[in-house]
C-alpha cells in the first residue's frame, strides 16, 4: 500500500529507522537485538511537529487500523509522545537491508564504522533529498540526525530529525523484527 501524501512526514523518519537497522557485515553497529525505544524529534521548515500518532488519529479508522497493521508487519509501532517501538533481530543486523538502491534512493557514505556513519541520500520517486548521521556509543543507544528536503507541490520543504534510541530488552512481544532487504 503507498504511503498517503498527507503521512509523508512520517516516511523519512521510518526510512531513517531503517537504515540504522541495517549494516554490511564489516561496518556492523555493535548494537543489541530486541525491542528499542525510539525518541524522535522533528522540526519542519523550522517549526517544531506535531506528534505523527497526531497524524494517524486524523485518519479514518480503515486507514488507521491499514496504516499501523502495515508499520507492525514491518517492525515498528508508533506510540504517543514521539516514542515509537521498533524489533530488531541478529539476522536484520547482521545481514542489513541498506544498500544502494532502496525505496528508488541512492545513498553515499562518506563514513560508515561500527560506531558512527554518515551518509548523503537522494530519493527520486519521493523527491527527497537528506543527509544523515548515526552513532553508536554502545550497545544500548544509538542516535540518528537527519536533515531532509522534500519537494512537494512544487515547494521545498525541510525537515531536521533527532532520534534517540535506548534498547528495552530481548522480547519484542507480537512486533516482527524488521527484515532485511535481498
Amino acid at each position: 500500500m503507498p504511503w498517503p501524501r498527507t503521512l509523508m512526514p512520517m516516511l523519512v523518519p521510518m526510512l531513517a529507522l531503517g537504515a540504522v537497522a541495517s549494516a554490511t557485515a564489516q561496518t556492523m553497529p555493535t548494537i543489541k537485538p530486541g525491542l528499542w525505544n525510539v525518541q524522535m524529534d522533528r522540526v519542519v521548515d523550522g517549526q517544531k511537529a506535531p506528534d505523527p500518532t497526531d497524524r494517524m488519529k486524523s485518519l479514518s479508522p480503515e486507514m488507521r487500523a491499514r496504516m499501523e497493521a502495515m508499520m507492525k508487519e514491518k517492525g515498528v509501532s508508533m506510540g504517543g509522545g514521539g516514542i515509537n517501538k521498533l524489533c530488531l533481530s541478529r539476522d536484520t543486523i547482521e545481514r542489513g537491508n541498506w544498500k544502494e538502491e532502496q525505496q528508488g534512493c541512492k545513498t553515499d557514505f562518506s563514513e560508515r564504522s561500527a560506531k558512527r556513519w554518515k551518509w548523503h541520500s537522494v530519493c527520486t520517486e519521493m523527491n527527497v533529498v537528506s543527509d544523515g548521521e548515526a552513532s553508536f556509543p554502545d550497545s544500548e543507544n544509538y542516535t540518528v540526525v537527519t536533515s531532509s528536503t522534500i519537494k512537494a507541490n512544487g515547494q521545498d520543504r525541510v525537515t531536521k530529525m533527532t532520534m534517540n534510541a535506548r534498547w528495552a530488552g530481548d522480547n519484542c512481544g507480537d512486533l516482527k523484527p524488521m527484515q532485511p532487504r535481498k
